[in-house]
């Protein structure tokens, strides 16, 4: 019922866990230019862009959000980077461990400061241009912007908002003060939200083929193999991983992330092997099945001969091996208005 909700209206998520960095300071656009995979001096302010945190061998540490914010003073120097929650003790020490070489910049955690709240789903802009003056239905994909949300008679309170989302659906993200959270939330669901649960946004970010940090990339898997080659930027030069990637490139990716049906009744689960042919040719990362196509479906990574959408595998599961047919990504695709 969440997941069709956010489909058909507008439902909301608690990302409060989602770690929010921000780093300010004369060096902060080139710190993060050295330990990011997108080119962070091409943000203008008020816009964002999907990345990656790699470690030297090209594998991923984290992947987020940079945004490049714009306060109001003129300064362009204040950057905010959102992680995942798992890997943010992980991010922390890895930007620290690299921090000594930038010595102008600030970085500081506002995690437990403030609060997360995503409104995704076909109604969200509607729902957010009736709690401000402003319009976030005017904001672009990866933009943000700060605005003055009214939650309660006299009372404005300040947020930053951004046009990204981790459903397939058009969505926001509203970060305000953590003691503003309960009346933000009250009032979302008062205006006509459905409160949702990380259990729904996960078979909504599978649907859309978002990867999950921790499951479908991690440390042993680069952005290469992940199918994410469109959020590296090769041509920048410097950037931790990017010797890894280069060599991976020029010495041929062996295996590929691919999505895939099951043919059959069963739900594919995260470790399950997949084969062609008797012979095994990879692995499950995720599945699960999929209420807006009413489907089994998963996620995994396979041999690079046998990634190309049409192919037919074997999907073990639990000891049942059952037909599965790989599929051009993403699984589900939002209508275009």
């Amino acid at each position: 019922a969440e997941a069709r909700a956010v489909r058909s209206g507008v439902g909301i998520f608690d990302v409060s866990h989602m770690a929010r960095l921000h780093v300010r300071g004369e060096d902060a656009t080139a710190f993060l230019d050295r330990v990011l995979t997108a080119r962070v001096s091409a943000l203008r302010p008020g816009r964002a862009r999907y990345t990656f945190l790699l470690n030297e061998d090209g594998g991923i540490i984290d992947d987020g959000v940079v945004a490049r914010l714009d306060d109001g003073s003129g300064a362009e120097d204040h950057l905010l980077q959102v992680s995942n929650a798992g890997t943010r003790a992980t991010v922390l020490a890895w930007l620290d461990r690299w921090s000594g070489e930038f010595p102008r910049q600030q970085l500081h955690d506002a995690t437990t400061e403030t609060a997360m709240v995503a409104v995704q789903g076909p109604q969200a802009a509607a729902l957010l241009d009736g709690l401000t003056e402003g319009t976030p239905s005017a904001l672009r994909p990866f933009a943000c912007v700060r605005l003055t949300l009214d939650l309660s008679p006299g009372a404005p309170v300040s947020a930053l908002v951004s046009r990204t989302g981790y459903t397939g659906e058009d969505g926001f993200e509203v970060v305000v003060s953590a003691g503003e959270a309960p009346a933000l939330w009250r009032r979302l669901v008062d205006g006509g939200a459905a409160a949702c649960g990380l259990g729904s946004r996960d078979t909504l970010r599978l649907e859309a083929a978002l990867m999950l940090s921790g499951t479908d990339v991690g440390p042993s898997t680069t952005p290469l193999e992940a199918a994410l080659d469109r959020f590296v930027n090769l041509e920048k030069e410097g950037f931790v991983g990017r010797e890894a990637l280069l060599r991976m490139q020029e010495q041929g990716v062996q295996r590929r992330m691919a999505g895939f049906h099951v043919l059959a009744q069963g739900i594919p689960r995260h470790g399950y092997a997949l084969s062609k042919d008797g012979a095994p040719v990879g692995e499950v990362t995720s599945g699960g099945y999929s209420p807006t196509l009413d489907m089994a479906i998963g996620l995994g990574y396979v041999a690079i001969e046998h990634s190309t959408p049409g192919t037919d595998l074997t999907v073990d599961l639990r000891g049942r091996a059952a037909p599965a047919r790989v599929v051009k990504l993403p699984f589900y695709r939002r209508p275009q208005s």
